[in-house]
């Protein structure tokens, strides 16, 4: 039985008497101890060594005091499994020296054997399990087919993802068979999470925003709704699509046990657009954690009482950045747990 149960409990929209905290990329570039290691070991290394990628992990419990934990890693772990080359260059991001972008390129890409080819994540999982010793939850995750998609067609992180948007509509059926590919994986990556004892999981959205609604309906929904049939009744699935805001009906009869919010959208809205019966996270703006640790706190209660106290998980409304102050991220995390 985990000790800290609150976010589950919220998850299945049971009654609490505060909600849940915790922050996407809590386990990361804010935490000077994080910093040592990145100073030590290059990117995909610190993915890649469950002993590394646990003690990353359990950090911020120790540190910041979440309500959750989220194993550390990458969504680009998948394309790698793929077949497909991924580099993380320092100070600039993701790098996929070989997009996809025409029939030769798209028959390379596998669906592979992902006991094989990401067993280290799953290593990771056990030991994190064992770590954590039953404290707090421990959250798996994945990015969506189309976020994706989205790097290995355009080969690196972009401001509109024109080459992956032109190679949806000038090549649709190589678009939805790539979608595919990485959709199969997913499925297969996410129940060997659950099969090493993940308490969630979360499919990111990044770039879902990238697309017009009626796009997202084509090119990138029908996918994560095949990864919630898929899962739901094994695990919750947290869905998050950022800038999605305008699918957040189709989103709430998926299946799903939580719907990620991010900062465009209040939470007034936000559980309107929903219809109201479903656990929301989200969705504090990352860039507030700049604000003074009473502001952040003032903040927080409100955005509590407009998302109200129950069938809901504080967050942020994307990643934590590199440069927020530890005490600042403390005072989010301190804000929940003083809320009355």
């Amino acid at each position: 039985m985990i000790k800290n149960d609150l976010f589950l409990k919220a998850l299945r929209g049971e009654t609490v008497e505060r909600p849940p905290v915790w922050m996407m990329r809590q386990a990361g570039r804010y935490l000077p101890d994080f910093m040592k290691l990145k100073a030590k070991y290059d990117f995909f290394t610190r993915c890649r060594t469950p002993e590394l990628a646990t003690e990353i992990t359990v950090m911020p419990i120790h540190q910041v005091g979440t309500d959750a934990a989220i194993l550390f890693s990458d969504i680009l772990v998948v394309p790698q499994a793929m077949n497909i080359e991924v580099q993380m260059k320092p100070d600039f991001g993701p790098w996929l020296p070989n997009p996809i972008r025409d029939r030769t390129s798209l028959d390379q890409v596998i669906v592979p054997d992902v006991y094989e080819e990401l067993g280290y994540v799953y290593e990771a999982i056990k030991m994190t399990k064992k770590e954590l010793n039953d404290e707090v939850p421990l959250i798996g995750f994945a990015g969506s087919p189309w976020t994706i998609f989205c790097y290995c067609v355009q080969g690196q992180g972009s401001k509109n993802f024109d080459k992956a948007k032109e190679f949806c509509f000038t090549e649709p059926q190589m678009a939805h068979e790539l979608l595919q590919k990485i959709t199969d994986t997913t499925i297969a990556y996410l129940k060997g999470k659950v099969e090493a004892g993940v308490d969630a999981v979360q499919v990111f959205d990044s770039w879902g925003g990238m697309l017009s609604p009626v796009d997202y309906q084509e090119f990138s929904w029908p996918y994560i709704q095949q990864i919630i049939d898929a899962l739901k009744d094994m695990i919750p699935v947290i869905a998050f699509g950022k800038g999605c805001w305008f699918a957040l009906d189709v989103m709430a009869k998926s299946g799903a046990s939580a719907l990620g919010v991010d900062w465009t959208c209040s939470g007034r809205n936000a559980r309107y657009l929903s219809g109201g019966n479903i656990t929301l996270q989200g969705n504090f703006d990352p860039s507030r954690l700049f604000s003074p640790p009473k502001d952040i706190k003032r903040m927080v209660h409100e955005m509590i009482d407009e998302f109200g106290k129950d069938k809901y998980i504080v967050n942020l409304g994307h990643g934590i950045l590199p440069n927020i102050p530890v005490e600042n991220a403390k005072a989010f995390v301190e804000a929940v747990k003083e809320y009355k």
